[in-house]
């Protein structure tokens, strides 16, 4: 058992760190860029004690590590110290002539102040320390809080963190529940969660006591859909690859999967083939379940079901081994659908993407993401519409069915035709809705989690002489200079069918590639007329050497 921190050293750490964001100490960029390298450094020289960590605490296999844990942290921290002075700049809005021009109006980017960050042991060192460069990076005091049920990992971070870190305003402090329920009862200016729902709703109202904000990084049962134009083999090796890794114990894994009935038996059969060949006979590099109490959990819901168990199915109590598991005939009522699985059980429900969609959309856990639609390899469809008014239909295939599942779900992220892959998008936000969590996170988006964005304009002393209408005793002879300026685009009595949608605002897709295009055009065009000047420069140059030559010749 480990031994936590007392009351008395958190009581310490705790006032430490508010009296050193006090100082603003952390807001200076060199300390934060500092200590960003200083994580860098941390991570780097102690590659192999982390790795050990992890098997030691999961049986997790390096070559896993290095992909899960490793490549993300590594990757996020370069950016944060890449980007570190572009994120901090003030901001300017396009606020026009009063506020923008005369006013100077900015949008600083100032630290939120001392920020709580509690981790999962799924991910104890990525999941902990990515929010962590976040905190920096704004400016932030950090208190951390690892998961207990990693104690490997727990323990290394609690040696490395004050070895590499700022200890005056990087802490780390452990505790189970009832330690964690302390902290939560002192203020803080933000706090990050990541870990089940269930937990997340006891920190939402305790961290409601003080409104203190908040970011939820949670799970939910996020389904795979299977439909009938799938390259079932590949979807089957895919989605037995994203059960398969940490032994399906993570938020992102798949929790069932919809399957047409026209490629069920057939998907059923490659996810059993597949599980088995991934497994190799061997349990080496294979994860354990963390501890006995989620692996009698996952025992007991396996133990309910009324589908038929085709795959796997073996399990041991005393490593927590629990093999990859696939349940056919299973209904959206069974055991197995009762709640978030987070293990390496996978039921197969048998239903068409529509009867799929529906019923993702009744469920009261939003889904952390979805998953699997079609492969354009495949010309099998019911759903074609419309084909002969575009040009390439199998495009059309896939696009329309894509567009059909998102328009009728909600969840934090989607991967089409593959797994997981969203959550490791360069500066895309990833996070949750609805029962999985909000607020979101990764690069840029993660710096603004801990980020206040702070309006400051300063209109000149002399702006009264055109605005001291403003003051009373007010005039209705003034009225006009405080009404909309913006002539009107649309007029009275128009109707829904009469509204024009463009294809994208500003920061859309296809007006970012417009732009870029203008980019690289205004490149060329600069680029020639640099090099037909250079061409003229040296015509002319040559033309007047050679006046030379001859007046010196005469």
């Amino acid at each position: 058992m480990p031994q936590y921190t007392s009351a008395k050293e958190f009581e310490s750490a705790y006032s430490a760190l508010f009296s050193t964001f006090a100082t603003g100490k952390t807001k200076d960029l060199k300390w934060r860029k500092w200590q960003l390298k200083q994580v860098w450094w941390m991570i780097i020289e102690n590659e192999a004690e982390i790795l050990d960590a992890l098997s030691s605490d999961l049986n997790r296999h390096e070559f896993e590590s290095h992909g899960a844990d490793l490549l993300g942290l590594k990757t996020d921290t370069l950016e944060h110290i890449e980007h570190l002075e572009e994120w901090t700049a003030d901001e300017i809005p396009d606020a026009g002539v009063i506020f923008g021009t005369l006013g100077k109006a900015r949008v600083r980017k100032e630290p939120l102040g001392v920020a709580l960050i509690i981790g999962a042991w799924n991910f104890p060192f990525l999941l902990l320390l990515q929010p962590m460069l976040a905190a920096i990076a704004a400016g932030c005091c950090v208190m951390l809080k690892p998961s207990e049920l990693a104690e490997a990992s727990q323990a290394l971070l609690v040696s490395l963190i004050p070895r590499y870190l700022d200890p005056s305003a990087i802490c780390i402090v452990t505790g189970g529940p009832a330690e964690t329920g302390r902290i939560l009862e002192h203020r803080f200016n933000h706090i990050f969660f990541t870990g089940s729902s269930k937990v997340a709703r006891f920190i939402t109202a305790a961290a409601a006591k003080h409104l203190t904000p908040l970011v939820l990084e949670l799970g939910g049962q996020g389904p795979a859909i299977v439909t009938a134009s799938a390259d079932v083999d590949l979807a089957a090796k895919r989605i037995a690859y994203g059960k398969f890794m940490n032994a399906g114990q993570i938020c992102l894994s798949i929790n069932h999967v919809f399957a047409d009935p026209v490629v069920y038996d057939e998907l059923v059969e490659r996810l059993s083939f597949w599980f088995a060949k991934f497994m190799d006979g061997s349990y080496d590099g294979y994860c354990k379940i963390i501890n006995e109490r989620n692996f009698d959990r996952l025992a007991s819901l396996l133990d309910k079901t009324q589908g038929k168990l085709v795959c796997g199915g073996k399990r041991d109590r005393s490593t927590c081994f629990f093999d990859p598991t696939v349940v056919r005939d299973v209904t959206t009522s069974d055991s197995l659908l009762s709640e978030e699985l987070f293990g390496p059980i996978l039921p197969v429900i048998k239903a068409n993407h529509v009867d799929a969609y529906k019923t993702i959309a009744s469920e009261k856990a939003w889904n952390i993401h979805l998953l699997y639609t079609s492969s354009p390899r495949s010309n099998r469809s019911s759903t074609r519409v419309s084909i002969l008014r575009y040009y390439h239909p199998l495009i059309l295939f896939v696009t329309e069915l894509t567009l059909l599942v998102l328009a009728n779900t909600n969840s934090g992220g989607v991967t089409i035709n593959d797994v997981i892959m969203h959550a490791g998008v360069p500066n895309a936000p990833f996070g949750g809705v609805g029962d999985s969590g909000y607020g979101a996170y990764h690069g840029f988006h993660g710096f603004l989690c801990f980020t206040h964005q702070r309006v400051v304009v300063a209109p000149p002393t002399w702006l009264d002489m055109v605005m001291s209408f403003r003051y009373p005793p007010y005039d209705l002879k003034h009225l006009g200079k405080v009404a909309v300026a913006k002539k009107l685009k649309f007029q009275p009595g128009e109707q829904m069918s009469d509204q024009v949608v463009h294809r994208g605002g500003k920061g859309s897709v296809w007006m970012k590639s417009v732009k870029l295009l203008a980019q690289v055009v205004i490149c060329f065009a600069l680029a020639r007329l640099v090099l037909q000047r250079g061409t003229l420069i040296n015509e002319t140059k040559g033309l007047w050497q050679g006046v030379a030559r001859k007046l010196q010749l005469s």
